[in-house]
């Protein structure tokens, strides 16, 4: 850090530079915030917010965001401030992440509002939410009990729904598009897609062959989507042309096709081959839109350079598992964090999040959930589910802040916490210390004397 100051003092590092080099500074200093929990129970006493030790006396281990497991979480992409979670229980929560500061007490956020399991909400457990790309005040939920819901943030009350006959794994709106066609991934083999002007659910894209468990609309293409079955393929779109697909993703091609141009101009298209040998069950874009990465049951990553369709070769190792049907998101971290030509990715896995370069492959970080052993655990009917497996992860804009969901109801928090803020907390809670300091040296200073009397006297075997 030093150097960047001293090459922007000389004038040889622009602004941009040293904003990139202390963000991914920050970045890498990331870690567990165990000071920070999210409670889903009504406040107790203290109002929303409370501090732990005012109102929650239990360990925050056992705080719990919902009782029957967090399904999804998604943060607003324009403040940053408020977070939706969805449970197993069928309720969506929203929380304003403004009142979870990073203060040395332990800090307990509750919800700001709460839609609640009924008929005109969802039935069933909720399988993913997000806010329009355009604006928090709505956002969308998708849930097992085959709806498509349309919610306005401030009233926490839906004002459209859509029943697709189907269970629906997972929705993408498109963040660019002059169109407002969300994509589901539901049970069915076919990409379903609603118009929320026409209020239309009719349309389709059909080629694949199983359930389509995730989709996700081009960052740079309003038209072009992909979608990501239990067939084991990784599919694309165009849903301008009358035969929507545009091929299928091939583990086996690290070429791809290249046409004319070498950029795939005038080339065919592929409908044989598979992305995965399992079902796949995660498919996200990066931010420049030049690659895909997929996430399947064969407990691998893959990632694919979009201008060929080529598979880039990317190995992450035997660490990763996939076992759920449930959609499953690898988190990409927003490009102005990173250098040039970098990417870093976030992977939910049981217990753990791994944190790796995209391109490479390499283990960067492993972020332990604190709390949670590692060994595997077993439980019978009844008994709390504890596996802890991370169902969602989500980045929260214009900060450098993580946000985890699991399935044992608890939302954690990933703050960065470098040499030099963990310094001035220790300086600051060093006049707290030295008491507790004090009394623990007169007990050792009692225990010594104990220990030396005992020595002195002459012990004689008969």
């Amino acid at each position: 850090m030093n150097a960047q100051l001293l090459g922007r003092a000389l004038g040889t590092a622009g602004p941009e530079a040293l904003q990139r080099a202390e963000l991914s500074r920050q970045f890498h200093a990331i870690q567990a915030a165990p000071e920070v929990g999210f409670d889903g129970h009504e406040a107790r006493g203290g109002g929303d917010g409370a501090p732990q030790d005012e109102v929650y006396k239990n360990p925050i281990n056992d705080v719990r965001a919902h009782q029957a497991g967090v399904n999804c979480i998604a943060i607003d992409r324009f403040e940053g401030r408020y977070m939706i979670s969805g449970g197993a229980d069928a309720t969506i929560k929203l929380w304003d992440l403004e009142d979870s500061k990073n203060t040395l007490k332990r800090y307990i956020n509750r919800p700001a509002a709460m839609v609640k399991k009924s008929p005109s909400a969802h039935q069933y457990g909720v399988t993913h939410l997000c806010f329009y790309p355009f604006d928090s005040l709505a956002f969308l939920s998708s849930s097992y009990d085959h709806k498509l819901n349309v919610y306005a943030t401030e009233t926490m009350t839906a004002s459209a729904t859509f029943d697709l006959d189907s269970v629906v794994y997972s929705h993408s709106l498109s963040a660019i598009a002059d169109h407002l066609l969300v994509a589901c991934a539901t049970q069915q083999s076919a990409v379903r897609l609603v118009d929320l002007r026409s209020g239309a659910s009719t349309h389709s894209l059909a080629g694949h062959h199983r359930a389509v468990l995730s989709v996700a609309w081009s960052p740079h293409e309003e038209y072009i989507l992909a979608s990501g079955s239990s067939d084991s393929t990784a599919r694309l779109w165009d849903i301008r042309r009358s035969a929507n697909s545009l091929g299928v993703l091939d583990l086996d091609d690290s070429v791809g096709i290249v046409g004319e141009d070498g950029l795939g101009k005038k080339a065919r298209h592929r409908e044989q081959g598979k992305a995965h040998t399992d079902a796949v069950n995660g498919v996200v874009w990066t931010n420049d839109g030049r690659h895909l990465v997929t996430a399947g049951h064969d407990e691998r990553v893959r990632v694919w350079d979009m201008s060929t369709g080529a598979n880039a070769l990317s190995h992450f190792g035997p660490i990763i598992k996939n076992v759920h049907l449930s959609t499953l998101l690898p988190l990409l971290v927003p490009s102005h964090m990173v250098g040039p030509e970098q990417q870093v990715m976030f992977y939910p896995n049981q217990k753990e999040i791994l944190m790796f370069d995209l391109f490479e492959g390499t283990l960067l970080k492993r972020l332990r959930i604190p709390g949670v052993s590692a060994a595997p655990t077993f439980r019978t009917a009844g008994q709390a589910n504890t596996q802890c497996r991370t169902t969602s992860l989500a980045w929260r804009a214009g900060h450098v802040d993580l946000y985890s969901a699991h399935s044992d109801g608890a939302i954690r928090a990933w703050l960065p916490r470098t040499p030099e803020a963990a310094q001035s907390e220790d300086d600051e809670t060093g006049g707290a210390d030295a008491g507790e300091d004090e009394s623990r040296k007169r007990k050792r200073e009692a225990l010594d004397d104990i220990f030396r009397d005992l020595t002195k006297q002459k012990i004689t075997f008969t």
